[in-house]
């Protein structure tokens, strides 16, 4: 890792919970060893899924995704291993086109995984652990922006996670498998982690200005970025810009997280300008593009005569507002067209300039 900031992949590992509770609906001893061989003739076709041999408590705990909502093709292959007519009946109707609209309400937004649907919803479902992986999804990895410059903490690395966790209709609990492993780690556990380049990075020249726009925790790479400007400001004696930041959250007092820290930078004056949207806090909410609009004149002043650089994380439909307040204030003050300020942030990105990392 080299300056601000990466993406660190983690390997998240599924609760002792959700292991036993599938390996008690299906008859599994989590003790005993497997080693996987494709089938005879099958050999050129499939390479190996995952390290083996290993344990049953490995291979789901790892490997297997238990509580992503499986897809409906998924739902297709579970069906035939269900013994009780209406539980197959019921997952042939939500993998048919027919049944989408009831896979969507069911499955994807009750939050329900494959664990849920064995031990829970059809637990007349039997079959075999080989029929169970070639079934079930892998278990992926999950991405953060480091929140930490490496020049700064060169023998750590942050990252910044809400924990997941949430009541379905039925009082149970959903959690989110990742920032829940996470957050249970005992001091000095050990995670399996490695490395991704990110597209942020800054301008190589320092005085160049940057504009971060990071609700949430999408705060974690403008947290990298302020560090690693403050660095060039303060160790390095490099005349670093403007840094200005927009941070929105619902309160002050519940989730304005770093606010120490932001306010330090401020103090220091590497961080020249901090734009707070609490949404929550008055009768109309507001957001951060609420605030980059209001700002309109001064952040078209910073782009086209001082050559900023815009960087903006967090969700998807924040990033397509954001994206959208841009394009109305190159439009409106840089005298464009609506298609030509499209045509201005598309150079924008191109160059590195306008830089988004989002999620759904």
């Amino acid at each position: 890792l080299n300056g601000p900031p990466d993406n660190l992949g983690i390997l998240p590992v599924n609760s002792d919970d959700d292991v036993s509770r599938l390996a008690s609906a299906l008859g599994y001893d989590l003790g005993a060893y497997i080693r996987l061989q494709p089938a005879p003739g099958h050999e050129m076709k499939h390479s190996v899924p995952f390290p083996n041999p290993c344990t049953i408590q490995e291979c789901l705990a790892r490997y297997c995704d238990l509580n992503g909502p499986p897809r409906r093709s998924e739902l297709k292959l579970l069906a035939p291993y269900a013994k009780d007519a209406t539980s197959k009946k019921a997952l042939l109707r939500m993998a048919s086109k027919e049944g989408k609209a009831e896979y969507k309400e069911k499955i994807v937004e009750a939050k329900i995984g494959i664990v849920d649907i064995i031990s829970k919803l059809c637990p007349s479902i039997e079959m075999p652990l080989e029929h169970f992986i070639s079934v079930c999804p892998r278990l992926h990895p999950r991405y953060y922006t480091i929140s930490s410059s490496s020049t700064v903490h060169p023998t750590s690395v942050h990252v910044t996670v809400s924990v997941l966790k949430e009541t379905r209709a039925d009082g149970s609990s959903f959690k989110g498998v990742c920032s829940n492993y996470l957050s249970d780690i005992i001091s000095n556990g050990k995670v399996r982690i490695f490395a991704r380049d990110s597209t942020f990075r800054l301008p190589t020249d320092a005085k160049k200005p940057i504009i971060m726009i990071g609700p949430g925790t999408g705060i974690a790479p403008m947290r990298a970025l302020l560090q690693e400007r403050s660095h060039q400001k303060l160790s390095q004696k490099l005349k670093v810009g403007e840094n200005i930041l927009y941070f929105g959250c619902k309160k002050r007092d519940l989730d304005f997280i770093y606010q120490y820290e932001l306010k330090a930078f401020e103090k220091e004056g590497t961080l020249t300008q901090m734009h707070l949207a609490f949404s929550r806090e008055q009768d109309k909410k507001v957001y951060v593009q609420h605030l980059l609009s209001k700002n309109a004149k001064d952040t078209w002043k910073l782009i086209s005569k001082g050559g900023a650089y815009i960087y903006v994380c967090g969700g998807v439909k924040m990033g397509q507002d954001v994206s959208d307040a841009l394009k109305r204030l190159i439009s409106e003050h840089g005298d464009f067209g609506t298609t030509d300020a499209k045509k201005y942030l598309d150079e924008m990105a191109k160059e590195g300039r306008f830089v988004q990392e989002l999620w759904a």
